[in-house]
């Protein structure tokens, strides 16, 4: 039996987890409308869509090392510029009195070990996956996201002003969006 070849979506060779800013979209299964719907060129947001844009704050407040440069809802999808940085390399949350603990009892700083800055994928993977529970929680239980996400490394200004664009003007172009349903 011939199993299809997926296409690989990430770039070989690439750290993830280096300091880029990077275009993402991500998709509802088979694009059902779960985040609300276009009403004059403006996103009306659903009760998912709403958990949608609570995860994606909590997502910026869990890893202080991500920046969101700009995000749009979608009613099926979501694009997003997000910038992975090193400058705030830190653990998200103030383990400083834990940690003093420990090196007190060991002779160790441990705050190294909680500075590992994870790759765009299980970012991605963890708002995915907060959200999906979040929405199952609310009663709708047949949510899913699609599988993986789309991802581009922005390169230079003219890239990022093109896709910043895009993404602002999405609620405006819903009826021409390959993902319209």
């Amino acid at each position: 039996m011939d199993l299809k070849k997926r296409k690989l979506n990430r770039l070989k060779g690439f750290d993830y987890s280096t300091s880029a800013l990077y275009f993402i979209t991500i998709c509802v299964h088979n694009r059902i409308c779960n985040f609300g719907e276009i009403v004059n060129c403006e996103m009306t947001n659903s009760e998912a869509g709403q958990i949608v844009l609570q995860q994606w704050e909590w997502l910026q407040n869990r890893y202080d090392y991500i920046f969101s440069h700009s995000f749009v809802l979608m009613p099926n999808h979501i694009h997003a510029i997000l910038e992975i940085t090193n400058e705030n390399v830190g653990t998200g949350r103030d383990l400083s009195d834990q940690n003093e603990i420990l090196n007190q009892r060991t002779g160790r700083d441990l705050s190294l070990q909680y500075k590992k800055i994870k790759p765009i994928s299980e970012i991605i993977g963890a708002f995915k996956t907060t959200t999906s529970k979040k929405i199952h929680e609310s009663g709708i239980v047949d949510f899913r996201w699609q599988r993986s996400f789309h991802d581009h490394i922005i390169r230079n200004k003219e890239s990022y002003d093109s896709i910043y664009a895009y993404i602002m003007t999405n609620p405006q172009n819903w009826k021409k969006d390959v993902f319209y349903i």
